[in-house]
């Protein structure tokens, strides 16, 4: 048998002592951990603090760790890769070109405006290269200094250029168009930041000959009066650019990117304008002036068949008392007037062309007329005449041509006025054009169709008055008037214009009637001083009290004018003069007959127009000037 283990002792009684005493003696307790034996001579000591719990930390799977951070570099790059491709991709452009604007700087060109020409080739206005003086602010570090040193050379204010130099910006002009003398002083003071620049400026080589009509351009070299403003688009051309890349100091890279736009040049115009009787009406406005102590003068020439304008002269007198000057202002065009009799052509005209009454017809003729409230005169009394229509308008009867007028009717009036052109802009379309002043029928008083027919209550241009007068002229047609004739491109290829278009306004038959009309007027009417000798005439004075702002009229200050044309039998020449307030004498057949006549006989010696050939038998016109036609016939 297999050994058995011993049992386990249990506690049993020990007896001590005598008497037979028995005493129990238990184990002793085991002694609670960290306790003292109280045996122990070190003595007793606390509970025993249990030793810190130990944390097992388990180490991760390396391989995720390696994974989640290849993860992350790919989300990374792929991010880092995407924004490439978009910068370099649809974004590229824009980028570059804000990298581009930080470094490219760039400086308009201005392109050389187109010159001027009158209808023979003559230059009116050019443009010619001068020099602009400019700053750069930024690069200034003494403002004052340089500004004194300039100040003297440009003839400027020290502060103004002090001002300039000192501001923000890295642009600012010091000088525009000076000559060529003061760039070189400018440049032989070698200043940092103060450059110079080519700037065309504009000359006029005849002066102010046609200035109203030629018109200004301001400093930028933009059209700003006349016919540099109509025509600004075609003469100013189209402007250049030049690119230059700088570095953050605003100095120009040498070896940097450059880009060049050459600028290119506007179109030329030709006029239809003859710069020398141009300077005749121009000349013979002046003489006008002074001989008669005139406010002012206009006068225009224009070919009656084709709408061309040879001259268009605007005179004033000088307020210091100076000769008188041409105007800047183009008068023939902007500035309007009553024209007084020469509206007759108009109502005349109108009644013919109704059947109202024909040149024979016979009317009684008073020297006064009441119509409404007011009574309307003849320009000197005379008994009561039997005056065929050709005789009222020979005479330039007031009282005769109310009398026609009242025949015709307000509505026919009305409408005859703006047949002719009243009341509307010409073609030209010249800046500040007037449209002339012409009331509706609705806003007529009673005396309205007295006045209208003889020119009052109603105001036009000279250039309205003499397109008008050339409905005669042409047979019966409207013919626009025209100042440009053609432009010149950069090839040099000349780009004619399209003629003056034409409209009819009454027939030929009647227009032959008027004509014959106006020729006697100067036969032997009120404008004998228009005659010229060798050529007949045809043509209307017209003298007229002018408006007071406040009201009624003055009974000092007219407006004399005549318009005509010649030879009357084969029109070439349409001409209108206009004199402003003259003093001395003021009827027209004193002031601006003979004004007339004297541009007419240079229109035609310049023309070489040859007198009308007439049946055996009939004398040439007489005037009182010397004979024409033989100096025409020698300068053939």
């Amino acid at each position: 048998m297999s050994p058995t283990a011993p049992p386990r002792a249990r506690p049993r009684a020990a007896t001590a002592g005598s008497g037979g005493a028995t005493r129990v003696r238990l184990a002793a307790a085991p002694a609670p951990r960290g306790a003292r034996d109280p045996r122990d001579p070190r003595g007793p000591r606390g509970p025993r603090r249990p030793p810190p719990r130990r944390t097992r930390h388990r180490g991760g799977d390396p391989r995720r760790r390696l994974i989640a951070l290849a993860v992350v570099c790919a989300l990374l790059f792929s991010a880092v890769v995407a924004r490439v491709a978009v910068l370099q991709g649809p974004e590229s452009e824009r980028y570059r070109a804000l990298g581009e604007s930080q470094r490219m700087r760039s400086v308009s060109l201005p392109a050389e405006r187109g010159a001027v020409y009158d209808r023979n080739g003559f230059e009116l206005a050019m443009s010619v290269p001068q020099t602009t003086i400019w700053a750069d602010p930024s690069a200034i570090s003494d403002p004052v200094r340089v500004a004194g040193l300039l100040a003297p050379v440009l003839g400027a204010d020290p502060a103004v250029l002090t001002q300039r130099l000192s501001r923000e910006g890295s642009f600012a002009y010091l000088a525009r168009q000076v000559d060529d003398v003061t760039a070189e002083r400018v440049r032989a003071l070698d200043l940092p930041g103060v450059y110079d620049m080519p700037e065309a400026k504009r000359f006029l080589p005849s002066g102010d000959l046609a200035r109203g009509v030629l018109g200004a351009v301001n400093a930028d070299g933009v059209g700003s009066a006349g016919l540099e403003q109509v025509w600004d688009e075609v003469l100013s051309g189209e402007p250049g650019t030049l690119e230059r890349e700088r570095d953050r100091a605003g100095r120009t890279i040498p070896s940097g990117r450059q880009r060049l736009e050459p600028p290119v040049p506007g179109d030329d115009l030709v006029l239809t304008i003859d710069r020398s009787m141009q300077y005749a009406a121009e000349r013979a406005l002046a003489d006008a002036i002074l001989a008669t102590e005139a406010k002012g003068a206009t006068a225009v020439v224009m070919d009656s068949r084709t709408g061309d304008i040879y001259a268009m002269a605007n005179m004033v007198a000088d307020e210091e008392g100076g000769p008188p000057r041409s105007s800047r202002a183009n008068s023939a065009l902007v500035n309007v007037f009553e024209p007084g009799s020469v509206n007759k052509i108009i109502t005349i005209a109108g009644a013919l062309e109704e059947d109202v009454v024909d040149p024979g017809t016979v009317f009684e003729v008073p020297d006064h007329i009441q119509v409404a409230d007011a009574s309307f005169r003849d320009s000197s009394g005379h008994p009561t005449q039997r005056w065929t229509v050709t005789d009222i308008m020979a005479e330039s009867s007031n009282v005769g041509t109310i009398m026609i007028g009242r025949e015709a009717g307000r509505e026919k009036i009305d409408e005859y006025l703006r047949r002719f052109g009243f009341g509307e802009v010409t073609a030209l379309r010249f800046p500040n054009e007037s449209a002339g002043i012409l009331l509706d029928p609705e806003d007529w008083n009673g005396t309205s169709i007295a006045s209208l027919s003889i020119g009052y209550g109603l105001a036009v241009t000279a250039m309205q008055m003499l397109a008008a007068v050339n409905v005669i002229a042409a047979g019966g047609e409207y013919v626009e008037p025209r100042l440009v004739s053609a432009t010149i491109d950069g090839d040099g290829e000349r780009q004619p214009l399209a003629p003056a278009p034409r409209r009819r306004v009454v027939s030929e038959t009647t227009a032959n009637q008027v004509r014959s009309m106006l020729q006697e007027v100067v036969a032997r009417g009120t404008a004998k001083s228009a005659a010229i000798d060798g050529y007949s005439v045809a043509g209307k004075t017209g003298t007229a009290r002018k408006a007071l702002p406040e009201g009624g009229y003055s009974s000092d200050s007219y407006v004399s004018s005549f318009a005509g044309f010649v030879p009357a039998e084969d029109p070439r020449l349409s001409i209108i003069v206009s004199i402003d307030e003259p003093q001395t004498q003021y009827y027209a057949a004193q002031v601006a007959a003979p004004v007339f006549a004297e541009l007419a006989r240079f229109a035609l010696r310049q023309y070489r127009i040859p007198p009308p050939v007439l049946p055996d038998g009939v004398a040439p016109p007489q005037g009182s000037s010397t004979s024409l036609a033989s100096l025409v016939a020698d300068e053939r």
